[in-house]
């Protein structure tokens, strides 16, 4: 984390405040995955029976709360890093690393899991995909494009963290406090 504030530019406030939005709302989904665990738990514990449909249900509010907040915790800078040096390097020296790594590492990530996630929606939609399990979920395309939906997002939250940290690397003044 740069300890200096980084600048906002037009296209991160716009970027920001709608992903700021949204990782508000993900709260309501890991609620509802708490309800799902603990009526689970009843269900099969005290009453010896158990659910596939929740089963399922657990792991798609799971993996849409994970693939949606990635870009939640980008915008807020929450995100695990590795920040051994840091304190022995200048803001300059660490907003260019940052720009490197947004740069050459996370930014291909993102396109690839983007380019080959898209086929993989497209036919499991196609083909009306539904839960292999027996009496298991239906809509299984519904999950699937939680992938490239969350993937975008981190897109759009990466090209904005990326604006804030070139206007920091390139002159603009700060506008607002680093979280």
């Amino acid at each position: 984390m740069i300890e200096s504030p980084l600048p906002d530019t037009a296209f991160s406030r716009r970027i920001d405040a709608l992903i700021r939005g949204l990782g508000g709302g993900l709260g309501i989904i890991w609620l509802a995955l708490i309800v799902v665990i603990m009526v689970n738990v009843v269900c099969r514990y005290f009453f010896s029976e158990g659910f596939i449909q929740l089963e399922e249900l657990q792991w798609h509010l799971y993996a849409t709360g994970f693939l949606l907040g990635l870009s939640y915790a980008v915008t807020e800078d929450s995100h695990v890093r590795v920040d051994v040096l840091r304190s022995r390097w200048s803001d300059e020296t660490l907003a260019w690393i940052e720009c490197y790594g947004l740069l050459l590492l996370l930014l291909p990530f993102i396109l690839l899991v983007l380019f080959a996630s898209g086929p993989f929606v497209f036919y499991a939609f196609q083909t009306a995909e539904v839960s292999q399990s027996p009496g298991g979920l239906p809509l299984r395309w519904v999950i699937k494009m939680m992938l490239p939906l969350g993937f975008l997002l981190l897109l759009l939250a990466t090209l904005s963290r990326l604006s804030r940290v070139l206007a920091f690397l390139f002159g603009a003044s700060a506008t607002k406090t680093e979280v």
